[in-house]
């Protein structure tokens, strides 16, 4: 079975919605660690709740550059077995930019989910955006994380209307709800290897 090693910075609702679908018996996955770069981070509250161990490596303060951040935080994996051959790294709201050096190692065994239909509005404020471009609709990409600002394989997407009396917050919590629908389907596929990267795209079976 894969070890899923989950990052976060602060409430972890993606993260709780992962691992209750876990717990539920839903996805073939044990949840090894969860790892946060604030000691404060709400989340961590809920995952102890929920029985899965935590760590935490602060980022404020941290004297190092990203890449010795980033080794920290490989050496928790490691330790939970979350390695490149038998893990899966889940970004849950985890609010750093992950180094090269992270994402060759773990190449295709790191995701992410966004809240906006990649490749559309990468990066900060996506829904801001979508209103700001009169976009008709929006939603949310899981997809796998690359040197690149949200520009990995697209795993998983789901698409949410924007009416004219939508504002940031309204559409951010419909975007939200099925951010928690897809995050955990999208593990799900791949801890039972229905996943298959090729070049851009990935071919679900």
């Amino acid at each position: 079975m894969l070890n899923l090693g989950i990052l976060i910075s602060g409430r972890g609702s993606n993260m709780e919605s992962i691992l209750k679908s876990i717990k539920k018996k839903k996805i073939p996955i044990n949840p090894a660690i969860v790892i946060s770069n604030k000691h404060n981070a709400k989340g961590l509250k809920i995952a102890k709740k929920l029985g899965v161990k935590i760590e935490v490596v602060e980022s404020k303060g941290f004297k190092g550059t990203r890449a010795e951040y980033d080794k920290e935080i490989v050496s928790i994996l490691t330790k939970y077995r979350v390695t490149p051959k038998k893990g899966l790294v889940c970004l849950a709201g985890f609010m750093r930019i992950i180094s090269p050096e992270f994402t060759k190692k773990y190449k295709n065994r790191i995701i992410n989910i966004h809240p906006s239909l990649l490749p559309a509005f990468p990066g900060l404020d996506s829904q801001k955006q979508a209103l700001e471009y009169g976009a008709k609709v929006s939603g949310c990409s899981v997809h796998f994380v690359d040197s690149g600002m949200d520009t990995g394989p697209i795993i998983i997407q789901a698409v949410v209307k924007i009416n004219g009396k939508d504002t940031e917050e309204t559409l951010s919590k419909k975007i939200l709800k099925e951010e928690h629908r897809i995050y955990p389907e999208a593990v799900n596929l791949f801890a039972r290897k229905k996943i298959k990267v090729s070049g851009r795209k990935t071919i679900i079976s």
